[in-house]
């Protein structure tokens, strides 16, 4: 399917006025075109996995097209090096979540990017390790406790950055690993506790949400 034909398609599903409301969501529409993203998922099952095209439509720029791209990558085709060249692309919050929800924590680099890019020091690329790790609790269901409990030493670690997109993604990580089973909660309740004692606004928020969420929460072992 020729990229200019997808486009197209995309086009027609845009309405401009949604692009104020993305706007009220803190989300880059320099280059958007007001699509839905049900209505991108919806498109996107026409097209199955195509590695090509992918790669393709995330060259356009066009945000509803690397969110597309996203959908129909081929995690088992997706090298580290696309990896790092899309989340120095990465302009808004929407897309890296995207991204790392449809593909890279699907891809063998997940795990290990996951530490790289969270001490990573632009505000998107950091986010998109914390995003990976909280997308890997939802998505990896046969993962070991082990690589899990070995993210809480990070999410520690960068919980004083007081940026948005990266307090806001430290949290996610945090609760939704702290979901998966009892003894994930009990360490990410013991983390949210220490991250308490941090002289950091950041850190005080973050445990503080994640608390109401995961105290007293009854889970599986």
């Amino acid at each position: 399917m020729p990229v200019a034909e997808v486009i197209q398609s995309l086009k027609k599903l845009s309405d401009p006025a949604r692009i104020d409301g993305m706007k009220r969501y803190g989300i880059d529409t320099s280059k958007a075109i007001g699509v839905a993203i049900p209505d991108v998922r919806r498109l996107a099952r026409s097209y199955k996995k195509d590695q090509e095209l992918s790669l393709k439509l995330w060259a356009t720029g066009i945000h509803e097209a690397r969110i597309l791209a996203s959908i129909i990558g081929d995690p088992a085709q997706v090298t580290e090096k696309q990896m790092d060249a899309w989340t120095k692309e990465f302009n808004s919050w929407d897309v890296c979540d995207q991204v790392c929800g449809n593909l890279f924590d699907r891809t063998p680099f997940a795990v290990d990017k996951a530490f790289e890019y969270s001490k990573h020091e632009e505000e998107y690329i950091k986010r998109a390790g914390f995003v990976l790790m909280a997308e890997l609790a939802v998505h990896a269901k046969n993962m070991d406790n082990e690589v899990f409990l070995s993210f809480f030493p990070v999410m520690e670690r960068e919980a004083n950055d007081n940026r948005n997109f990266v307090k806001k993604a430290v949290n996610w990580a945090l609760r939704q690993i702290g979901k998966r089973n009892s003894i994930l909660q009990k360490a990410a309740v013991e983390t949210a506790k220490r991250m308490l004692k941090q002289d950091s606004k950041a850190a005080k928020w973050i445990a503080t949400d994640a608390l109401k969420e995961l105290e007293n929460r009854v889970l599986k072992k």
